[in-house]
C-alpha cells in the first residue's frame, strides 16, 4: 500500500556532516554509524538521499562510503554576489558536488535560496540547470522553498520537476495554500522535510528548550492527541505528511541506527484524521530559520 510505504521516505543527512537538529545530543553521527544507518536504509528499501554542500561535510563522506546506485538530491549553494558569470559558478558547484560524491549524475538538483531566482541572475541560473538537465547531469531540477509565499512567486517564471517544502502536523501551510494540490495537479515530484521540526516534536515536555515555552499548548495538544491514539510522537508525525496523496517523498533525518529503526517501525499506520487545532500559523515556531540562535 503505498500510504505508508518504505520508498516513500528519503534519507535526510544534515547530521551526517554536522550536529543539525534542536534535539541532537549525540553531535555528527560518526564514521561507523553512518555506515550502518545507510546499510540499512538500503536493506529495507529507501532508495533516495537528500544532501547539500552546506552540511559540512556530508557530501564528502557519502562518496567516500560510496553512494552508487542511489538517488542523490543535491543543492546549490547561494550565489555568491557579484558573480559576472552565474552558468559558469553553476557548472563549477555542480562538478564539485559530484565529485565529493564520486558520481557523475544526480537525481536532483535543487536552487537552495529561492529568492535567487527573482533577482537579476535568476533567469541565467535558471538555464545553467536546464542546460545541465539536458546534458543528463541532473534529472530533476527544482527548487527549496520555505513557505507558500516562495512559490507562489516562482510559479510565474518558472516551471520546475522537483520541489522540497516544510509540512508537517503541526505546519500546514503548504495544504492551507493551496500549493501541495497545484503541486500534485501539474506532476511535480514533491519532497517534503521537517516532519518531525527538527526532532522538536519528538521531545518529552521536559526536554523541550526554554525558548519553545511559549508554544507549550500546542505541544501540550499534540501531545494529548498522540496519547489518545495509541500512537508514538514518531507515527503520529510521519503519519501527517506521509497521509497527503501529493507527496512523493518524506525526508527524515536521523542521528544513529536506533532512530531509523523507530522511524522503520513508525509505517504501515492505518488513515486518520488529524484535528486542525494541533496546527499552528506561527512562522516563528514553524520555520526553524527564525527560531533563537543557541
Amino acid at each position: 500500500m503505498r500510504l505508508h510505504s518504505v520508498d516513500r521516505l528519503v534519507l535526510g543527512t544534515a547530521q551526517f556532516g554536522s550536529a543539525y537538529g534542536v534535539a541532537n545530543r549525540s553531535g555528527r553521527v560518526p564514521d561507523d554509524e553512518l555506515g550502518a544507518i545507510l546499510r540499512r536504509a538500503a536493506e529495507a528499501g529507501i532508495a533516495t538521499i537528500d544532501t547539500a554542500p552546506s552540511y559540512g561535510d556530508c557530501e564528502k563522506r557519502l562518496g567516500e562510503i560510496g553512494v552508487d546506485g542511489w538517488r542523490i538530491v543535491s543543492k546549490l549553494p547561494e550565489l555568491p554576489l557579484p558573480c559576472s558569470d552565474p552558468g559558469s559558478w553553476v557548472r563549477s558547484e555542480v562538478s564539485a558536488i559530484l565529485e565529493r560524491l564520486a558520481l557523475t549524475s544526480l537525481h536532483g538538483l535543487l536552487i537552495h535560496r529561492p529568492e535567487q531566482l527573482l533577482g537579476p541572475e535568476g533567469a541565467r541560473i535558471f538555464q545553467a540547470l536546464e542546460d545541465l538537465q539536458v546534458q543528463q547531469v541532473v534529472a530533476k531540477i527544482g527548487v527549496s522553498v520555505y513557505g507558500p509565499e516562495d512559490l507562489e512567486a516562482l510559479w510565474p517564471t518558472y516551471r520546475f520537476d522537483l520541489v522540497q517544502c516544510p509540512l508537517s502536523i503541526v505546519d500546514r501551510r503548504f495544504v492551507a495554500s493551496g500549493c501541495l494540490e497545484r503541486l500534485g495537479a501539474e506532476g511535480i515530484e514533491v519532497h517534503t522535510r521537517s516532519a518531525f521540526l527538527q526532532g522538536l516534536l519528538l521531545m518529552r515536555p521536559d526536554e523541550r528548550p526554554a525558548t519553545f515555552q511559549k508554544w507549550q499548548s500546542v505541544f501540550d495538544r499534540l501531545d494529548a492527541w498522540v496519547l489518545e491514539q495509541s500512537m508514538t510522537p514518531v507515527q503520529a508525525c510521519l503519519a501527517y505528511p506521509l497521509s497527503c496523496p501529493e507527496v512523493d517523498h518524506v525526508v527524515v533525518g536521523v542521528d544513529n541506527s536506533r532512530h531509523l529503526e523507530q522511524i522503520l517501525d513508525s509505517l504501515g499506520q492505518s488513515p486518520l484524521e488529524f484535528p486542525a487545532a494541533l496546527a499552528s500559523e506561527d512562522l516563528d515556531l514553524v520555520n526553524p530559520t527564525r527560531w533563537p540562535t543557541p
